[in-house]
């Protein structure tokens, strides 16, 4: 099966080169390919000829998007809608990458796949969001994969800040704690993808975060454990790092599709950070 990824020096990207070798992937990125060029992204298909196009480009830096919405948009939307048209057109099966940060982020309980997403409260939410519904409307042969709280290999990611942080500089490390979610490694995510590769006829979308759920202050706990560090957390509120784009105060997200298509579950969050500490750290 030939697989063609977009954004594939991201880190998302990265990871699935490495670990889906089982498959014949073929990673393309800026300069030389341009999802917002709808010809050009065309005719690449037409050249490359494959059968999957996992699509992982995006502007995902949240901030940036709050200052530059026209190019949020452009990637994210207008990108995401050049990439389905081109796969609808030449019969291939596209897996694309979104975000929790299509729900407002405020219920007390988990989102599953059927909760109804309004784009949520950013622009990086919302640009999407749209590209989302691009895909519904372009191009019906699609999954969806959202994702969040994401760490992988070379980062950048919060793993890696925290790891840098806890130098023995600072005697005490503020870390938001009344912000919820699942940490997630690009690992497992690249694992479950594999299990979607491998059944041509799912469709929909699906939710591919790790199992159980934290506080950015319990993710960070459970890092300087496994490293050995020892590193004082002091928790605090989102208010005292006032951001451009709001965080969402819940993103997690229920897996009810796996469970309904009887694929197998994500593994726990504890266990995939252990195995990649232990990948990129040592530790």
């Amino acid at each position: 099966m030939i697989v063609m990824l977009t954004g594939g020096k991201g880190m998302l990207g990265r990871t699935l080169c490495a670990e889906l070798t089982d498959f014949e992937i073929i990673p393309t990125d800026l300069p030389e390919t341009d999802i917002t060029d709808a010809a050009n992204f065309d005719a690449l298909l037409k050249k490359v000829r494959p059968d999957v196009v996992i699509h992982c480009a995006a502007m995902t830096a949240v901030d940036k998007c709050e200052s530059e919405i026209d190019l949020a948009y452009k990637l994210n939307a207008f990108g995401t809608a050049n990439v389905a048209s081109a796969c609808q057109r030449n019969g291939v099966r596209l897996i694309a990458i979104s975000t929790d940060y299509v729900f407002e982020g405020d219920s007390d309980q988990p989102y599953n796949e059927f909760d109804r997403p309004t784009g949520g409260r950013t622009i990086y939410g919302k640009s999407k969001f749209a590209g989302e519904e691009a895909i519904r409307a372009l191009c019906p042969d699609h999954v969806i994969c959202r994702i969040s709280w994401l760490y992988g290999a070379g980062g950048p990611s919060f793993v890696h800040a925290m790891m840098n942080l806890a130098d023995g500089t600072r005697p005490v490390l503020k870390v938001v704690a009344d912000q919820i979610g699942n940490p997630t490694s690009t690992l497992a995510v690249a694992r479950a993808l594999r299990n979607i590769l491998n059944q041509r006829e799912l469709v929909g979308t699906f939710h591919l975060t790790c199992e159980g759920e934290a506080t950015w202050a319990d993710f960070a706990a459970e890092i300087f454990r496994l490293a050995g560090r020892t590193q004082t957390i002091e928790p605090c509120t989102t208010d005292e790092f006032p951001r451009p784009a709001p965080r969402p105060k819940n993103s997690r997200l229920d897996k009810m599709m796996l469970r309904l298509a009887a694929l197998p579950p994500m593994p726990h969050w504890q266990e995939a950070l252990k195995e990649f500490m232990q990948k990129e750290f040592n530790c």
